[in-house]
């Protein structure tokens, strides 16, 4: 049998496109000797001080709040209790279409099995240093000029790829999921290589 290997992405729960990405990951996982870790970013804290559109401005003032919320459940629970909890979230969030406050909060803790009392971090600042701390080893190896999803995950040499990404919709199922991450894994692995793109035509889809 094939060692099981530690992936790691950052995510932020308002993002679609990091959802789809972590689904993608949870049914790669499946097909692969794969281990997914969830560790959470914020696409509020990563877009302090820049100048941006109005409309994104308000998403960024009302993001702190989910993120708050899954740093104040990993310092209670550990950091185990993040995979159900992003499902819970991003299930009412981007499936659900529930606008995001106090009581989407305490209802995604309790479908996770957690103290629905923690929905209070989501406008308190106590969780902050140690949000910014996951944030900052999330988004360190890939540079600032990203978002999510961010993932970590083994390199050929042994250590250590970071790349954004992939931007994917919808998300891959069975060996399908597999393939896609043979491929992403083989080009991330690739010394020199940065980028690949083309120009998104689809919205997300949450199939």
């Amino acid at each position: 049998m094939s060692e099981r290997v530690a992936v790691d992405m950052w995510f932020d729960p308002i993002c679609p496109w990091a959802w789809i990405t972590s689904r993608w990951l949870l049914e790669a996982e499946r097909v692969r000797d794969l281990d997914v870790r969830f560790h959470v970013m914020s696409l509020s804290v990563l877009n302090e001080g820049r100048d941006l559109p109005e409309e994104y401005q308000e998403l960024m003032r009302t993001g702190w709040g989910p993120v708050r919320v899954c740093i104040a459940a990993e310092q209670r629970y550990g950091g185990d209790v993040l995979r159900r909890l992003y499902t819970a979230l991003g299930t009412r969030i981007h499936l659900g279409k529930e606008n995001r406050g106090p009581e989407l909060y305490a209802a995604a803790l309790t479908d996770a099995g957690l103290d629905p009392a923690l929905a209070a971090a989501a406008d308190s600042t106590e969780y902050d240093e140690a949000l910014r701390a996951s944030h900052e080893k999330g988004m360190r190896p890939v540079g600032q000029d990203v978002g999510t999803p961010v993932i970590h995950a083994p390199g050929p040499d042994g250590g250590t790829v970071a790349f954004f990404g992939p931007v994917i919709t919808p998300a891959p199922k069975g060996e399908a999921a597999g393939r896609l991450w043979d491929g992403v894994l083989l080009v991330a692995g690739t010394p020199g290589f940065y980028e690949l793109k083309r120009t998104r035509e689809q919205d997300p889809i949450f199939d």
